[in-house]
C-alpha cells in the first residue's frame, strides 16, 4: 500500500520510511508544504502521514485541500503539538486518527493499517476473493486453505486488485502505487506484467479462478463471478 509522510524532519522521515517500508508499505516523502501539495495533486494515497508545523505551511491547510478536492485518501496527523485544540480540528476537518510526538513506530505502523483496513476492508484482517483469502495482518494468501509461496510484490498486487475490486488500474497506477517514487514514470512496463502473470499462475495452479485480467489499452482489472 502507498504512503505519503509529510515531515520536515528528515532523520524522523527517514526512520518513518524505513520502519513502514519494511512492513510492506511503499513510501513517497515530501518535507514541505509546497512538496506535499504537489504530490496530492499528482497521486493518490492509502494514508498521508501528515505533520501539522511544517516551516512554509500548516499541515491543516493541506488537510482542508485534501477535503475540498474530495480526495478520498486516509490522513493520519502526528505533530508535536498534544493540544486538545489541534486534536479536535484535526479529526473535524476529515483526520481519521491524530498521533502526538514522541511515538513508537510500531504504534504508529498499526494505526497506519488500522486506518486502511477501515476504509478498504471494513475494518476486518481477511478479504476473501472466492476461493483466495488473503489475510492482512499476516501478510499470506491462501487458496482452499492451501498458503501460497507469493513475493512481496506479488503480495502486494493482489491486495492492491482487492482493494480495486472491479474497476480498471492502469499500468502507471499500479507502478506508483507499489514503487512510489522509485517508478520512476517508466514507459516499459514490462516488469508489471513479469508480476502479473507470475501471480497469476501461482493462484490458478492452486485451484483458484483467473480472475485478473488484461483489458486491452487500459490495464488491468480484478472480476469475480
Amino acid at each position: 500500500m502507498k504512503l505519503l509522510i509529510v515531515e520536515d524532519e528528515k532523520a524522523l522521515s527517514d526512520s518513518i520510511s524505513n520502519y513502514l517500508e519494511q512492513e510492506s508499505f511503499v513510501c513517497d516523502q515530501a518535507e514541505s508544504y509546497a512538496g506535499a501539495l504537489e504530490k496530492i495533486e499528482q497521486h493518490d494515497y492509502d494514508c498521508i502521514l501528515l505533520d501539522i508545523n511544517l516551516q512554509d505551511g500548516n499541515g491543516l491547510e493541506l488537510l482542508k485541500t485534501l477535503k475540498s478536492n474530495h480526495k478520498g485518501d486516509g490522513v493520519l496527523i502526528i505533530s508535536a503539538r498534544n493540544s486538545l485544540e489541534d486534536k479536535v480540528s484535526g479529526l473535524k476537518l476529515g483526520a481519521d486518527d491524530y498521533l502526538s510526538k514522541p511515538f513508537h513506530l510500531s504504534e504508529l505502523g498499526a494505526r497506519v493499517a488500522a486506518i486502511i483496513r477501515r476504509r478498504h476492508a471494513a475494518g476486518s484482517n481477511l478479504i476473501r476473493l472466492e476461493e483466495t483469502l488473503i489475510d492482512i495482518q499476516a501478510r499470506s494468501v491462501s487458496v482452499h486453505g492451501r498458503v501460497l509461496d507469493l513475493t512481496r510484490k506479488e503480495y502486494q498486487l493482489l491486495l492492491y486488485f482487492a482493494y480495486n475490486k472491479g474497476r480498471v488500474v492502469s499500468k502507471n497506477a499500479i507502478a506508483e502505487h507499489l514503487w512510489g517514487d522509485d517508478s520512476g514514470g517508466a514507459d516499459n512496463y514490462d516488469f508489471i506484467y513479469t508480476h502479473i502473470k507470475n501471480l497469476r499462475r501461482k493462484l490458478v495452479e492452486a485451484g483458484a479462478g483467473d480472475y485478473i485480467q488484461s483489458v486491452y489499452g487500459m490495464g488491468y482489472k480484478l472480476m469475480l463471478p
